[in-house]
């Protein structure tokens, strides 16, 4: 007989595939049905595809015949086809409609707590796709609606959406992050503290009433206060109609203080304060650990925020005015002053100055920006001032971008969580059913109904596989994280999974595998004068340079046991070199072009030679003489090369 709801794509002796449009664009149908497969003993592994409607079945032809296989199936497709389609169609929006819309998510508990999220939100007809992570607190919905309508679906499921565009609300985000990590600790604190003389006495099992008083003093703040959101975050679930861990722990702990304030107020012998203080309590510390947990992996986030400064310094109406980043307008005016961060992306409109874009390139020395150059938000200013015209503002700067991609990583899925997945989605009504049928099993073996309530209960307690469903997001967070705070962005979680195979590593610049400190590595003195003298001079000139190269040379003369005079008449061109009146000399000190310039015209042999070794070389002329070089300057007569200090 020919199935009426699959149709067999690819069939042999052990396996068999088969595509029915029940399937079709319809993730849950499809986990439910591999999950009633796997418990055939005769199937042995049970892949699908959603996203065609496809179902890959391996199975053992002598217990589990092959025309009886194709029969349960259709009969198991054709039960699932009867209910309401939990999938969607569609979006009936036009491509310009269709959004991407990145929330903070607050309330989250659990793995089963994203999943539920990420289900109700997949079932909306105006959602493309939506994926919540647990360990990163976010969630990215594609689809033709709002902010406002994400806000309000989550929040009939008893969580709340913050909105995390700009690097600001993303600041407030991390903010309310390390706010939910203090009061996890404070409320553990609280509840360890009741607890703890809770579990002496209930361990005792007192027949003072006294003694029981006090369990129910103690316990009682535990539950209700300590413990509150569990029962309201069940409650709001409940009348949604679904459940979470919370609902197993709000059972759980509600029932053992439940059956105990009656049996209390009867000066019943058995009562069960310590279990429902103790489960709250070791829920808040799993809780609270995960907080931190969450909270270290996503570290390199709350780092890369902190690159872009909270205000700038905008030009309006001719007046310098301090006013917070989201409140720049594409083409205004902002000024950079010497040591700043800068806000915004933009072009230099006037000034000179030199910017560190480590964190952007990768090249650790400080590049020149001068009108017409472009700059990035994040990037620190060197020693000069300059004004630049705003291009970019809030997600579209670089460095959100950078953030965005960090964050886009650190939740993204893995295909091996797709199995933590599958099983949150039916682990928590299957423990209800368990629990259930434990009660009544034991009612049913003759047993008291206190110990057939403390047996189901003990079932809801002990099944939480809040670390199963951790795992995975927390190792993508903590890989993404170690590698942004070493200045390497792994774009996407399949990107990390494929890290591990990786047997080579190319870099583009020496500045990627350097410390970014220049030293100077060669001196060469090819004047008449001793080195001693030449590098008093030059030191002398350099020291109230504020440049990275003259820092170096200053150092190799101190190194050298050589004390900087004072100079005279210092006077700094940045990009080109400086000039000063040492000891009654002349001193210059910088490129090539800055001593041809001053009418000096040095062999370009020596310096030439250490370019061609990745170096930088100095040229330093002395009373209208070329006198000497190094890796920023170089001299026929002298010639002193610096690089940057390898890792």
């Amino acid at each position: 007989m020919e199935p009426r709801h699959f149709a067999i794509a690819h069939g042999l002796k052990r396996r068999v595939r088969i595509v029915s449009p029940l399937l079709r664009d319809d993730a849950e149908r499809a986990y439910v049905l591999e999950i009633l497969l796997r418990k055939n003993p005769g199937v042995k592994k049970v892949r699908a595809v959603p996203e065609i409607g496809s179902l890959a079945i391996h199975f053992d032809p002598r217990t589990l015949p092959r025309p009886r296989l194709l029969a349960q199936l259709d009969a198991v497709l054709g039960n699932l086809g009867q209910g309401k389609r939990p999938g969607k169609s569609k979006p009936a929006a036009t491509s310009e409609e269709i959004r991407e819309v990145t929330v903070a998510v607050e309330g989250m508990t659990c793995a089963s707590c994203s999943l539920l999220i990420e289900l109700q939100l997949n079932r909306d007809p105006r959602v493309a796709s939506a994926t919540v992570n647990f360990a990163s607190e976010t969630a990215c919905i594609q689809g033709a609606l709002s902010r406002d309508d994400v806000a309000e679906m989550v929040g009939r499921l008893g969580y709340q959406t913050r909105p995390m565009d700009t690097l600001s609300q993303r600041r407030l985000v991390v903010e309310r992050e390390r706010e939910r990590l203090k009061d996890a600790k404070r409320r553990l604190w609280v509840s360890a503290a009741l607890t703890l003389p809770v579990m002496t006495i209930g361990m005792a099992m007192p027949h003072s009433w006294a003694l029981k008083a006090v369990e129910f003093v103690l316990t009682t703040p535990v539950v209700l206060w300590a413990g509150r959101s569990f029962f309201t975050k069940a409650w709001a679930l409940a009348k949604q109609r679904t459940a979470n861990m919370d609902s197993l722990i709000a059972i759980g702990a509600g029932a053992a203080y439940g059956y105990s304030l009656p049996a209390f107020l009867a000066n019943h012998h058995h009562l069960y304060f310590e279990a429902a203080a103790g489960i709250v309590t070791f829920v808040l510390l799993g809780r609270y650990l995960e907080e931190k947990a969450k909270g270290q992996a996503s570290d390199a986030i709350r780092k890369l925020i902190d690159l872009q400064p909270a205000t700038a310094c905008v030009l309006r109406d001719g007046r310098e005015a301090v006013v917070a980043v989201d409140d720049v307008a594409v083409g205004e005016t902002l000024v950079v002053r010497p040591g700043e961060r800068i806000a915004l992306d933009g072009i230099v409109l006037s000034g000179l100055s030199t910017v560190d874009e480590s964190m952007l390139t990768g090249e650790s020395l400080p590049v020149i920006k001068e009108a017409g150059h472009e700059v990035t938000g994040g990037c620190v200013n060197g020693t000069g001032t300059f004004r630049m015209r705003v291009t970019a503002v809030g997600t579209d700067t670089v460095l959100a971008g950078i953030v965005h991609m960090v964050d886009d990583a650190q939740a993204s899925k893995l295909p091996v969580q797709k199995m933590a997945d599958r099983i949150s989605a039916v682990f928590v009504p299957a423990v209800m059913a368990v629990a259930g049928a434990t009660l009544l099993g034991w009612l049913a073996a003759g047993a008291q109904w206190r110990n057939a309530v403390s047996n189901a209960i003990a079932v809801l307690l002990i099944a939480c596989p809040c670390s199963l469903g951790l795992a995975t997001p927390t190792a993508i967070m903590a890989g993404t994280g170690q590698g942004a705070r070493r200045g390497v962005f792994i774009r996407n979680g399949e990107s990390l999974e494929i890290a591990s195979r990786i047997t080579a590593l190319v870099f583009d610049k020496t500045g990627t595998i350097t410390e970014g400190r220049p030293v100077v590595t060669d001196f060469a003195n090819l004047s008449a004068l001793a080195d001693a003298v030449l590098l008093r001079l030059v030191a002398g000139a350099e020291h109230g340079s504020e440049h990275f190269l003259g820092k170096a040379i200053l150092d190799f003369a101190r190194s050298h046991g050589v004390d900087p005079p004072e100079a005279r008449s210092f006077q700094s061109e940045t990009g080109r070199g400086v000039r000063a009146d040492v000891d009654g000399q002349a001193v210059l000190c910088g490129n090539r072009a800055f001593l041809e310039d001053a009418g000096i015209r040095p062999d370009p042999a020596p310096a030439e030679a250490l370019a061609r070794q990745g170096k930088t070389p100095v040229w330093l002329a002395v009373d209208g003489k070329a006198a000497g070089a190094s890796t920023r300057t170089e001299l026929p007569l002298a010639v002193i090369d610096i690089c940057e200090a390898c890792i």
